[in-house]
């Protein structure tokens, strides 16, 4: 396949991005799973339905864990499309195409003939990544951190090789966005990744570069101050206090938040995120290594061994960084994600060369993840909903005539609640839920809300305690694999 003919085959590469589109907007309507996706959902909700931008609450109280663009982005998209999961994870379904918008504009940089291939092979592999498809679809700040990281080193990368200010403008202001997306670490990203890459490149910053510190800083500093000042004007020390020390430096510090790993944990994590790609990353970091320390003269060409410089300084800066975190899950690693795909389609364009077939067994490659992902998205994840969600049973319960009842958790919290039966939780005084254990909470609650019934959410294994007590009237509504929601009075002799 000649330089030519990849150039000429745009209509291709048009329905390509047409499909990657279509893929990254399906399936956005399941229920919401986990821990953070409904109650990022509800605090968003919260936020919209006050018309209030600056403040995030969970249940009514202060909520300073994460900033606000994910919130602004869901706020928004209620405003479009009503709040729904769609509209809650729309965001971030754009995010993820925004990175692999940003990476594709980086393989435009590379070949000097004016050719798009490495940047459309670059595309191919980001949008069809299983990192990048499955973070993309959650309401949750992992893309969102990640695409204006990416956006911001790829700004950086067009400038080193035009040297026009535009590009280090979005290397700034998207420094600024990546502060609004998760705080601290937006900032300490961008600048540890070109300083580590100017290191291993042997290489000084440029006069020009360091002069834009000027103005550059106060870019970021302006765009990220559109939540940060007025949130401090409005809760002061508090929110320094929660946001800053407790959530940056002792979540990073401690186990406070109970996410314990391994130190090689990312190690092993962060490959398997390059699926279906992994085996060309481990082949280009092998291959790039040696390209690197053993060719960097002779048979290198420059531009080619600054990319993959520049790759490893910015996959390495995040993977040892949150390896040394206290807490760790797995979407902490999403910013060291672009330069993996980076080194993977490096040697996937030297693998392709000029063989149709090794291109056309790529492109089926990257089309049956595509086929993979919609088949699962029919069948496995919305079943895996049911069971981790109580959408279907706060639904069933509300169609019994249970839609104002409090809803209490037994034996577990059901953070999934906090979306699906918003306003209706029991909380302690500081905002938490409340976790009760016997049916004689359960009906010392009730008493408390003057006989009247509640529903309780508890764990199966458990359902038979409240189910059997003597001292409540239960009836199990309904259940899925792993909850039951239960509607109990008081037993009165």
């Amino acid at each position: 396949m000649t330089n030519e003919h990849w150039s000429r085959s745009k209509g291709f590469w048009i329905a390509v991005a047409a499909v990657t589109v279509l893929v990254y907007f399906f399936g956005l309507t399941i229920p919401l799973v986990g821990p953070d996706e409904p109650r990022y959902a509800q605090v968003a909700r919260e936020m919209f339905l006050r018309g209030d931008w600056v403040t995030p609450t969970l249940g009514g109280h202060n909520w300073f864990e994460k900033p606000a663009l994910l919130y602004w982005l869901q706020i928004s998209s209620y405003k479009i499309f009503g709040v729904t999961e769609f509209a809650a994870r729309f965001g971030s379904a754009l995010f993820g195409l925004g990175t692999v918008a940003s990476l594709w504009l980086l393989g435009r940089t590379v070949e000097s003939n004016g050719s798009t291939r490495f940047a459309n092979l670059l595309g191919l592999v980001a949008a069809t990544s299983i990192g990048i498809i499955v973070f993309a679809r959650g309401a949750s700040f992992d893309i969102i951190l990640t695409f204006p990281i990416a956006a911001s080193l790829v700004g950086y990368w067009i400038w080193e090789r035009k040297v026009t200010t535009l590009p280090l403008a979005c290397f700034y202001f998207f420094i600024g966005v990546a502060v609004l997306a998760k705080g601290l670490v937006g900032i300490v990203f961008p600048f540890a990744i070109v300083s580590f890459y100017h290191v291993l490149s042997w290489k000084f910053p440029s006069k020009k570069l360091l002069i834009s510190l000027f103005w550059g800083v106060p870019l970021f500093v302006a765009v990220s101050a559109t939540w940060y000042l007025p949130m401090y004007l409005t809760h002061g020390w508090s929110f320094i206090d929660e946001f800053f020390v407790q959530h940056h430096f002792q979540r990073y510090t401690s186990n406070k938040y109970r996410h314990p790993q391994p130190f090689y944990f990312f190690f092993w994590v962060l490959p398997l995120m390059t699926i279906p790609w992994i085996p060309f990353f481990f082949a280009g970091v092998w291959s790039g290594i040696r390209e690197i320390f053993q060719r960097r003269d002779a048979e290198t060409p420059s531009t080619e061994r600054s990319l993959l410089l520049f790759s490893f300084a910015w996959l390495l800066v995040p993977l040892v960084f949150f390896s040394f975190s206290g807490s760790k899950l797995p979407g902490y690693i999403m910013p060291a994600l672009p330069p993996c795909l980076i080194i993977a389609a490096v040697y996937v364009t030297k693998f392709v060369g000029e063989h149709q077939r090794r291109f056309t067994a790529v492109v089926t490659l990257a089309g049956l993840t595509f086929l993979t992902v919609i088949i699962l998205l029919f069948t496995a994840v919305p079943w895996y909903a049911d069971g981790d969600s109580v959408k279907r049973l706060i639904a069933e319960a509300n169609a019994r005539g249970y839609e104002n009842a409090e809803v209490l958790s037994q034996h577990s919290l059901s953070h999934n609640a906090e979306f699906y039966a918003a306003g209706r939780l029991l909380r302690f005084e500081d905002g938490l839920q409340m976790r009760l254990y016997s049916p004689t909470e359960i009906r010392d609650e009730i008493r408390r809300q003057n006989g009247e019934p509640v529903l309780v959410i508890v764990p199966n294994e458990w359902a038979h305690q409240t189910l059997e007590s003597p001292l409540l009237n239960a009836e199990l509504i309904t259940k899925n694999s792993e909850q039951s929601i239960i509607a109990a009075r008081e037993r009165h002799p």
